[in-house]
């Protein structure tokens, strides 16, 4: 896969600026008229499955310590693992099928125990296998009565990951492949690897690509949530894990528990409109940090835009591999999820000013999965493999072309790469898509706590409220964030709070509180 920062639904991000650092008051109080969702556990076994036959539901899960992950360490004390059988195609479900790998920590207080509370840490591709354990320090409340539970979508990490390039195919596309395309070789060549990425994924992985739509993987969560023995489904799910939580609720209303979508995706836009909204928030992002730093946001703009200029026509060598402005945008984009990761980006561009590019390389490999051995992780083919299986749009080059005066007036900085990506990304993709945009009406759902921030620059904050809006009334309860940042629960103190007062307690908070 070419280095493509499909920001647009990527987001274990808050996670992982975390990560990439450890690695190198509210207002508005008050009780929602909405009915507080009761807890969930199931006494004498969860509701039953339509539609699915006995093998599957009465499946009980076989915890077992866990191994480590591709690259990592095991699971700390108390981890288990288990998986859980569910059909490749949900129109034959008594056919093939697959497993969904589960992650699972015990609730401490096991008198007051709730059930289970399954996370999603968006992507699409994340691993919750993976990501779960490294980031359960910050769910610890929640742990105390809730059995924590993270697992791997379909096509993903141990779910039947979805693989569709070796290391040597993917370093080879990064070097040759231009992103920002500025001559008919070069947009040929753009779309010819997109064309290649798809080809790879249906020769390699060809069975699986045509059923990792995010509305399976929803119905995977209604057999696992009646497999762990849960009545309902409690939830927490993070940027494009709000996509999946919306779907969840449409296509299960009455099954949600107490669920949380923090670091919303517009429900409202198709592809283009996500590409529109991320060109806004990214640059609404730079400004914010522009500013902190002490530089004016047009200067600063302006600085960074020219920057990326010099590197699209003349790279800068890093060891035996190049500085591409594609790859320098990625490691512009990964320290802009965070506040806390805003001095790596003023230390990187700064090298790379100097025409040091080995820290914005750094910054992109990580994002990118990139090992420094030149391994490549395949979280982004599981990305662009559900992305491509749900959205039935295939946007060609001259579309694309079409969209640059818009998106660079947007954004000077990320603009022209994200116009650019609307073709590239499912371009002559081998399977057709699903729909356009995801549906999360959900008349009958418990309330479902939707939480925007305000600069948050994958998922911009407007598309908060448009979630709330889709869900129904007395369904989505708005919860906004006066900040920085993807993701708010775990750096907002009112966030966390609220979110917890909720998840334990059933406190629903009144619609549009606001927390800075």
């Amino acid at each position: 896969m070419s280095t493509s920062i499909r920001i647009r639904i990527r987001a274990t991000a808050a996670v992982a600026a975390a990560l990439l650092l450890a690695g190198c008051t509210g207002q508005g109080g008050g009780s929602s008229s909405a009915k507080t969702p009761p807890a969930t556990t199931a006494p004498a076994g969860s509701p039953a499955v339509p539609g699915l036959p006995a093998a599957l539901t009465g499946q009980r899960p076989d915890w077992h310590s866990c191994p480590a992950p591709e690259g990592g360490q095991k699971p700390g004390k108390g981890w288990r693992c288990a998986d859980v059988k569910v059909p490749l195609d949900y129109k034959k479900p008594a056919g093939e099928t697959m497993t969904v790998a589960l992650i699972r920590k015990e609730a401490r207080d096991t008198d007051r125990r709730l059930g289970s509370l399954l996370f999603n840490f968006g992507g699409p591709g994340a691993s919750g296998v993976d990501i779960l354990p490294r980031a359960a320090v910050q769910y610890g409340k929640l742990n105390e009565r809730y059995d924590l539970v993270g697992f791997d979508p379909r096509g993903v990490g141990r779910s039947g990951a979805v693989v569709c390039r070796d290391d040597k195919e993917q370093a080879a596309s990064e070097a040759r492949t231009d992103l920002t395309p500025d001559t008919p070789a070069e947009e040929s060549a753009f779309v010819a690897d997109g064309t290649a990425f798809g080809a790879g994924c249906a020769r390699r992985s060809g069975k699986t690509i045509a059923h990792t739509t995010t509305s399976n993987t929803a119905r995977d969560l209604d057999l696992v949530r009646h497999v762990l023995g849960d009545a309902k489904l409690n939830y927490f799910g993070i940027s494009y894990g709000t996509e999946l939580g919306g779907t969840y609720a449409h296509l299960f209303p009455k099954n949600v528990g107490r669920a949380v979508l923090d670091a919303v995706v517009d429900p409202t836009a198709d592809n283009v409109g996500h590409a529109r909204n991320q060109a806004i928030g990214f640059q609404r992002a730079l400004e914010s940090y522009l500013k902190d730093r002490g530089e004016s946001p047009k200067a600063g703009t302006a600085r960074i835009a020219a920057l990326l200029g010099r590197l699209d026509r003349s790279p800068l060598p890093v060891g035996d591999r190049r500085l591409t402005d594609g790859l320098a945008l990625t490691g512009i984009v990964m320290p802009l999820y965070s506040q806390e990761s805003w001095p790596m980006l003023t230390s990187a561009l700064q090298k790379a000013e100097a025409g040091d590019g080995a820290e914005l390389l750094r910054l992109a490999d990580f994002y990118n999965d990139r090992e420094e051995n030149g391994h490549y992780g395949t979280q982004s083919h599981a990305q662009r493999a559900i992305g491509c299986a749900d959205s039935t749009e295939r946007p060609t080059a001259d579309q694309a072309r079409a969209l640059l005066p818009e998106f660079r007036r947007l954004s000077p900085v990320f603009g022209e790469f994200l116009a650019w990506d609307t073709a590239g990304w499912c371009a002559n993709w081998p399977v057709k898509g699903e729909r356009e945009r995801p549906v999360a009406s959900a008349p009958g759902a418990a309330p479902i706590l939707v939480v925007g921030t305000t600069n948050d620059p994958a998922t911009p904050y407007e598309g908060a409220p448009r979630m709330a809006k889709e869900l129904g009334e007395g369904v989505g309860v708005l919860v906004t964030n006066e900040g920085d940042g993807h993701g708010a629960y775990g750096t907002s103190s009112c966030v966390t709070r609220t979110v917890d007062a909720y998840l334990l307690d059933g406190k629903v908070p009144a619609y549009g509180k606001k927390c800075s």
